[in-house]
């Protein structure tokens, strides 16, 4: 591993904070601005042209994505305390320069932190954006677990084409000397 000096630390680790305090502020303001104009059910169509596909409703999870295992919620309050910990001691091992992981990372872990806050707050998370696939699925979740999703998906790219480098390097023909 590559030492990096004290203030290119700081500022690797300022690039988690940032991004996980975004992610977990504008979850908890859309959190907050659903909580106080609808009510539990009602629907609103933003973009009428979208009806199909996109609305916005209130609605209370107890369990996973998709409103899964209800009746775990208190396992998905410790998950989201061993994510937190594990995203701090794998973010230590990001090498220099992977800008885009730690700002997945960052994603994932504000992600995280915004529904831990609803589970610990109201007992369930709150979710309100509707997403629809017209028979196919539909599903109701929130910013965070957005950021979770598309955190984990850059974090999966990354990583593939980090391993992909690494693969290139080690089968690349050594130059006779």
């Amino acid at each position: 591993m590559m030492l990096r000096s004290p203030t290119q630390r700081r500022r690797e680790w300022l690039i988690l904070i940032l991004s996980a305090a975004v992610v977990f502020l504008a979850d908890q303001a859309a959190k907050g601005l659903i909580l106080r104009t609808l009510t539990v059910g009602e629907i609103i169509t933003p973009l009428p042209f979208l009806e199909d596909f996109f609305r916005l409703t209130l609605s209370y999870n107890t369990g996973a994505a998709f409103g899964l295992l209800p009746q775990l919620g208190d396992i998905f309050l410790i998950i989201a305390v061993g994510m937190t910990v594990g995203v701090i001691l794998y973010y230590r091992r990001i090498p220099p320069g992977y800008w885009a992981a730690r700002i997945a990372l960052g994603m994932v872990l504000g992600g995280t932190l915004g529904n831990a806050l609803d589970r610990l707050r109201f007992g369930y998370v709150v979710d309100w954006v509707v997403l629809r696939l017209p028979g196919v699925i539909t599903n109701v979740s929130n910013f965070a677990d957005h950021a979770i999703v598309i955190g984990m998906a850059i974090l999966f790219i990354v990583l593939w084409r980090y391993e992909e480098r690494q693969k290139q390097t080690t089968d690349s023909p050594k130059n006779p000397s």
